[in-house]
């Protein structure tokens, strides 16, 4: 009987591409597993979440600069109006 190998966790990413392509690697590997990799599992699900945590700060901010953009365009066009 073999020893599983564990992968190494790896550090949370820095950029949104960083943490989108580790979310799409792990995705794509627990699809393709015909039996899961129990020895892994938990590495590739902290992984993940750290990804999907740098995604949603990055979307949300985002989100709250152009709220701002728009609100800001807003204002001015009512005030040219």
């Amino acid at each position: 009987m073999t020893t599983p190998t564990r992968r190494r966790k790896k550090a949370a990413p820095k950029t949104f591409k960083a943490a989108y392509d580790i979310l799409k690697t792990n995705a794509a590997e627990l699809q393709q597993q015909d039996e899961p990799d129990i020895d892994n599992l938990m590495t590739t699900v902290e992984e993940s979440i750290a990804a999907y945590r740098v995604c949603e700060t990055r979307i949300n901010a985002v989100q709250q600069a152009l709220d701002v953009a728009f609100a800001e365009e807003k204002s001015t066009s009512s005030v040219d109006s």
